[in-house]
């Protein structure tokens, strides 16, 4: 009998390690939340804006919009997807409702000096529900203002100044794209 049980524990084991791991990140956005609804259909809509090389990674971001079936309920906000050189692919979420956050974060850090603080470094960053941060970094008052895209713990995407306005671009007209399929107010 004991055998019996052990067998059944490592068979329960090598299930449950075979089997891959579910993206949490997701869950912590409404639209995340939303997708994962169970008894009803929720039909996920989608539409790629754009893309961008930065060295070996490519950025790309879509706009999402998810509704159930059954009430009509809407959510909508971005997929942004980072892939490419050492990095696992990686598709984060932003809720429309942060998206505005998001892109102040980025102008800001864009235009960042060094009169941000009186000491002769400084890191300032935008990080959003589900971990992507954009920041900015220097060590001493010369030498240049670093910006780069981050995704929790993965290796720092650096992005020259005309980088940042490009993803900046692609956030834009992505929020753009769902404010026209949103209402009239």
């Amino acid at each position: 009998m004991n055998k019996w049980h052990i067998f059944l524990a490592a068979a329960f084991c090598s299930i449950a390690l075979a089997s891959p791991a579910q993206d949490t990140n997701a869950l912590k956005t409404n639209l995340g939340l939303f997708e994962v609804q169970t008894g009803t259909v929720i039909v996920k809509g989608f539409g790629q804006i754009g893309s961008m090389s930065v060295g070996s990674s490519v950025i790309s971001v879509r706009c999402k919009e998810s509704t159930d079936a059954s009430t009509g309920h809407k959510a909508q906000g971005l997929a942004i997807e980072i892939a490419g050189g050492a990095l696992p692919r990686e598709r984060i979420y932003v809720d429309y409702d942060e998206i505005d956050s998001l892109l102040s974060g980025i102008n800001y850090l864009n235009k960042i000096t060094y009169d941000v603080t009186p000491l002769p470094g400084f890191e300032a960053s935008y990080t959003t529900k589900t971990g992507l941060r954009v920041a900015a970094y220097s060590a001493r008052k010369q030498g240049g203002i670093q910006t780069y895209l981050q995704y929790e713990d993965d290796p720092r995407i650096l992005l020259a100044s005309d980088q940042m306005t490009q993803l900046y671009g692609l956030i834009e007209l992505g929020r753009n794209n769902l404010n026209s399929l949103r209402p009239a107010k």
